[in-house]
Order: C-alpha cells, then sequence, then structure tokens
C-alpha cells in the first residue's frame, strides 16, 4: 500500500512532450550579432544611404534585440526575420523624426566636400536614385529595400511586412518598373 502513497516527482516538461519556446540567452546573443549584423548594416546603408546613420540604427537594433530577447519565441519566426522587423521598426521611426529632404541634403553636402571625381559621380548617382526611390510609396520602399538591399529572399520580406507574398511580389515589382523608367 505504500507504494500507492510513494509521492514521484513530476516529469519535466520537456520529457512530457511540452515544447518551450526557447530564448535568446546572452551567450547566443553575440552568435546572433556575429551572424547577422553585416548582412542587416548593408541593408541599413542601402535604406538610408547615410553609413554613420546605419551604424547608429544597427546599435539600436541589437541593443532591442539584448533588451527584449526573452521575448523571442521561434515558433513565429526565425532569428533574422525578428531582427530585421525590428530594424524596419527602427527605420520607420527615424523617418517620422527626419525628413527624406535632410537626409538628402546631408548626402549632397558630404559629397560636395570630396574632390576625386569618380566619388562625386557615385554621389550623383545616389542622389537620383534617392530621387528616384523618393517617388515610390513607403510600402514599394520598404519592400525593395527588404529584397535588395538585405538581400532576404520573398518569404523572408513578406514576413517582415507581415503581408502575403504575392502582394509583396507584386509590390517589388511594380516598384522596380517606376524606378527604371525614372532613371532611364
Amino acid at each position: 500500500m505504500s507504494a500507492e502513497y510513494t509521492h514521484k516527482p513530476p516529469r519535466p516538461l520537456a520529457a512530457a512532450g511540452v515544447r518551450m519556446p526557447v530564448r535568446v540567452k546572452t551567450d547566443s546573443f553575440e552568435r546572433m550579432f556575429e551572424e547577422h549584423a553585416q548582412g542587416l548594416f548593408s541593408f541599413l546603408v542601402y535604406r538610408t544611404g547615410n553609413r554613420a546613420l546605419a551604424e547608429d540604427l544597427l546599435s539600436e537594433t541589437f541593443e532591442r534585440v539584448l533588451r527584449s530577447r526573452h521575448r523571442f519565441d521561434p515558433r513565429m519566426g526565425s532569428e533574422r526575420r525578428w531582427i530585421y522587423t525590428i530594424a524596419m521598426n527602427l527605420l520607420r521611426d527615424n523617418a517620422r523624426r527626419h525628413s527624406h529632404e535632410d537626409r538628402l541634403m546631408q548626402t549632397v553636402s558630404a559629397g560636395a566636400r570630396t574632390e576625386h571625381v569618380d566619388a562625386f559621380e557615385a554621389v550623383e548617382q545616389r542622389d537620383e536614385l534617392n530621387h528616384a526611390l523618393a517617388t515610390l510609396s513607403e510600402a514599394e520602399r520598404d519592400a525593395i529595400s527588404l529584397r535588395y538591399g538585405a538581400d532576404l529572399k520573398l518569404r523572408d520580406v513578406a514576413k517582415v511586412l507581415g503581408e502575403d507574398e504575392s502582394a509583396v511580389e507584386g509590390r517589388i515589382y511594380r516598384g522596380l518598373a517606376k524606378l527604371r523608367e525614372r532613371l532611364a
């Protein structure tokens, strides 16, 4: 009879078949930074046209990743999507704070100080591209920036934007057609 009343310790949840979300640990933060920082930085430079601003946004992105690591749930999406979503939100916040014209003026004034002809031409080309990008809707700019600036696959762009792949694909196609027309 004593066997009936013997207390058994509860089985760990993992042994019972319950899947617990994996939290981002501090040691994996370094791995995430090494794995995603360069691509994210390239995306931010592409999107902003300003390396200093891209560096600031990159550091702020990973600061938020570190602060909110306890909220990351791999069942909801990959680390990459989570990190790029944070970066996109920061980009939008930055755009609200600073008008597009101010960023273009900074780019032009920085380019005017260079004496090298090739560098001046590169600034002119980037300025022309920025003007063409400015004519697109914010949704088209975001989709194109994520696809080509961050080199994300179409499905990842759709996940970051929280939209259907076919809608994002159409937006990218229309946006590229508009850019070709304006840059021709």
